[in-house]
């Protein structure tokens, strides 16, 4: 069993993107986020039969200064593209997403571009502010 296929997008010691690929596979739970991110990454595993116990998770005033988002590709192709705030917003690497492909967006620019009509299950954190107060364009 191919155990889980993860690539981490960094520059000068910043997180950019984490990806989890398609074709990745775990025999048991794998995270692969840092435990200080904001949006914990990573895969479930468990072998037919498992049953968690019924439960909730605690309430803990969290303070998040970043907000990372989180696509899953189910349909399409889409391409990303990094961008090094600390060098003059310059682009520095491209990743093609596919079908099952899961990036995790950590920190730093990005841009989208649709390679062929997608649709992908995207997660961040809220509450949602508006477009004005979520994003800055370069």
């Amino acid at each position: 069993m191919k155990d889980i296929y993860y690539e981490k997008i960094e520059k000068n010691g910043v997180v950019f993107a984490e990806i989890i690929y398609a074709n990745s596979s775990t025999p048991i739970t794998k995270f692969v986020s840092d435990d200080k991110q904001s949006l914990q990454f990573g895969l479930l595993a468990h072998e037919a039969g498992f049953i968690e116990a019924p439960h909730y998770h605690k309430p803990i005033k969290r303070v998040i200064n970043n907000l990372e988002q989180m696509f899953v590709v189910q349909r399409g192709k889409i391409k990303i593209t990094f961008f090094d705030l600390n060098d003059g917003n310059k682009a520095f690497r491209n990743v093609i997403l596919n079908v099952g492909d899961a990036i995790n967006l950590v920190d730093g620019g990005h841009s989208l571009e649709v390679l062929e009509s997608m649709q992908c299950i995207s997660v961040k954190q809220g509450p949602f502010m508006g477009d004005a107060n979520d994003k800055i364009e370069f």
